[in-house]
């Protein structure tokens, strides 16, 4: 393709409007372009990477045995108020009317759509295990979209849904489909990790995150030095210690006391008044939620996990109780509530349940209690509801955790029966029993994996795309098209590269040598040819890998060779 027949619309500074990397590169690069808050249009090279990662997920995703569908974008009303999502998924789901006043919404995703479509067409146990998969674009009307296509309204997503007979089968497509993603990642030329994850709105029992690794990366990763575990901070679990016989006996109860603390609120003002340390402390946190109001308990140097702390609730709604709630349950101004003497219910993270002697609020202004045990109150659940911290322990092996940034570029989700069950989603058994079908879900945002690899593959002069994914793989800068030998020998080895079926960005245009190199540097092909009046010469032409600067002298007709060499290599 000729550099002057494409539309490239390079800028020279950072748009004001971004704020990450990719955005500005993008933006900078000519890629994207925005139509409206989270609404942008792909320009040519933008489309050609986004066509580059979707051939590699096709290949994939048929080499697992999935089959590609299309399915509609607009979606009625019906579906989604018999799976309980239509008043539960919250305003990322745009709702409209069609001109007979039926409700309708544009799809944020299509479990319902293709439960729907299977639950009509699947009759018998014989017609499963079934794998099917679109990519299309989705909507999610967000309330804050930012960072380009990190967190767009409109974006391109694969979504793929698995049918099983059993838990049996629906483990082993998810497993086919987990490898599948390992592959599509790898192929792409990405640093990435599978990390457990929670499942969030979608539902089911299990899922994993697939995190590109970049300093940039929304997500928090918890990852061990010593085995394959990883996990979001959401999900990450906090290993039990397990006190000893002999570590229980040495911590003999004493009597509760209570001790004035004038205005000492925070775990930092308590502990230092009574100069203890804040492990030595146990936090009263009262949650509303739509089950009723709960107060959790969690040592004060830890921090509570909403995401698990709602899930072991059950609830659909959780926010930390307003100050006239915790007055009525506590009878105590903010700062002051403990669990003795506490009449609602009550759940402690698993390390309250090693602690004793500790202190607590005591449910009256300025006063906490000391010396508190387990046997003072009564605990409902005791659960892992905390944020794992540096000093946890792998929960695996026992071995040394890490934190570190990823951007999600994929989750898979064991679903179970959830929308089978809702849906009717059923088959008849060998024996013509009917039973429902065990689904799985599993989606890759195209335009993240773009966006994510430009976050993970960068400098200060702009992309370094990946070979894979790259819109081009190999750019030829003539540095003078008006000098007769370098437009001839440019034109030539662009012929020989083409007809080889290399994908070649040749730039032809009239333009100063300056303003070439630096739009070579921006866009990211990962392999550059310079052609000058001065090595060709010597009968040579200059090869430059953008990725590592490095630059090689190779001989006219050695070329050809050396680009096939550097790119089987890649």
């Amino acid at each position: 393709m000729r550099y002057s027949r494409m539309l490239i619309p390079t800028l020279k500074e950072d748009p004001t409007e971004a704020e990450v990397v990719s955005h500005k590169l993008m933006l900078r690069a000519g890629m994207i372009r925005k139509l409206a808050a989270g609404i942008y249009s792909y320009l040519p090279l933008a489309k050609r990477t986004f066509n580059k990662v979707e051939q590699i997920i096709r290949e994939e995703m048929n080499r697992a045995g999935a089959q590609e569908v299309t399915l509609p974008s607009v979606q009625p009303s019906d579906i989604w108020q018999e799976s309980g999502r239509w008043d539960i998924y919250g305003k990322e789901l745009l709702r409209f009317k069609d001109r007979n006043d039926r409700d309708f919404c544009l799809g944020p995703t299509h479990e319902e759509v293709i439960t729907d479509l299977v639950r009509r067409e699947i009759k018998s146990y014989r017609q499963l295990p079934l794998i099917l998969y679109q990519i299309q674009t989705k909507f999610r009307d967000e309330i804050r979209p930012r960072f380009g296509l990190m967190r767009g309204r409109e974006f391109t997503m694969k979504d793929a849904y698995s049918f099983d007979i059993d838990e049996g089968g629906a483990e082993e497509s998810y497993n086919r489909m987990f490898q599948a993603y390992n592959r599509i990642f790898e192929r792409c030329g990405l640093e990435f990790r599978a990390a457990e994850a929670d499942s969030g709105a979608i539902g089911g029992s299990f899922s994993h995150e697939f995190m590109v690794m970049a300093d940039s990366g929304e997500s928090a990763i918890v990852s061990c030095y010593s085995c394959n575990y990883a996990a979001n901070v959401e999900k990450a679990e906090a290993r039990h210690s397990n006190l000893t016989f002999q570590e229980k006996e040495s911590a003999l109860p004493k009597e509760v006391q209570k001790v004035h603390t004038p205005d000492r609120k925070t775990v930092e003002d308590v502990t230092g008044f009574l100069k203890v340390n804040p492990k030595d402390l146990v936090k009263t946190l009262v949650y509303e939620t739509d089950k009723g109001a709960v107060a959790v308990l969690v040592r004060g140097d830890h921090e509570i996990n909403e995401v698990k702390l709602k899930n072991l609730l059950g609830c659909n709604y959780l926010n930390l109780a307003q100050d006239e709630i915790i007055r009525e349950i506590t009878h105590a101004p903010i700062g002051f509530a403990g669990p003795v003497g506490l009449r609602t219910k009550i759940v402690a993270d698993n390390a309250v349940s090693e602690m004793s002697n500790f202190i607590t609020g005591g449910n009256e202004k300025d006063i906490h209690l000391i010396n508190v045990n387990i046997r003072d109150f009564k605990v409902d659940i005791f659960a892992d509801l905390r944020i794992v911290t540096k000093d946890d322990p792998c929960p695996r092996c026992n071995g040394k955790l890490r934190f570190s940034r990823g951007i999600e570029v994929g989750h898979v989700f064991k679903l179970g029966t959830k929308y089978s069950e809702a849906l009717g989603a059923t088959f008849l058994d060998a024996h013509g029993k009917e039973q429902l079908i065990v689904m799985g879900c599993y989606g890759i945002g195209v335009g993240r994996t773009v966006a994510a690899a430009i976050e993970q593959n960068h400098d200060d002069n702009g992309i370094l795309f990946p070979i894979p994914i790259a819109p081009f793989r190999i750019l030829i800068l003539p540095v003078n098209m008006n000098q007769k030998e370098v437009k001839d020998a440019s034109e030539d080895i662009y012929l020989s590269l083409s007809e080889r079926g290399y994908d070649v960005l040749f730039d032809d245009r009239e333009e100063s040598p300056g303003i070439k190199f630096k739009d070579a540097d921006l866009i990211g092909i990962p392999i550059r040819l310079t052609i000058s009046s001065r090595t060709l010469k010597n009968g040579m032409m200059e090869l430059k890998l953008r990725k590592t600067g490095e630059v090689i002298m190779v001989k006219k007709e050695d070329v050809v060779a050396e680009v096939g060499r550097r790119l089987n290599g890649e």
